[in-house]
């Protein structure tokens, strides 16, 4: 699948209208919902099943564990 550039505007509330190719390409409707991972700057946005936003909701949660000064100070190096 060739990669296409889409382009949208924040806007003062913070909202983004997600464009139209890339509705109809994910087969988007309305009350679909999407998870925004960041990552070094950037933002990757899927669209998600409802039971996937419990996994990984639950998955996030128990990562927390590992987020921590002392955790990111241990495993730099590796």
């Amino acid at each position: 699948m060739a990669s296409a550039m889409e382009v949208a505007t924040l806007t003062a509330k913070g909202q983004v209208t997600v464009p139209k190719a890339v509705r109809e390409a994910l087969g988007l409707r309305q009350g679909d919902q999407l998870s925004w991972e960041m990552e070094d700057g950037s933002v990757r946005v899927r669209a998600i099943a409802p039971l996937d936003l419990a996994y990984l909701r639950s998955l996030d949660a128990s990562l927390q564990e590992w987020s921590s000064p002392v955790d990111e100070e241990a495993f730099a190096g590796l």
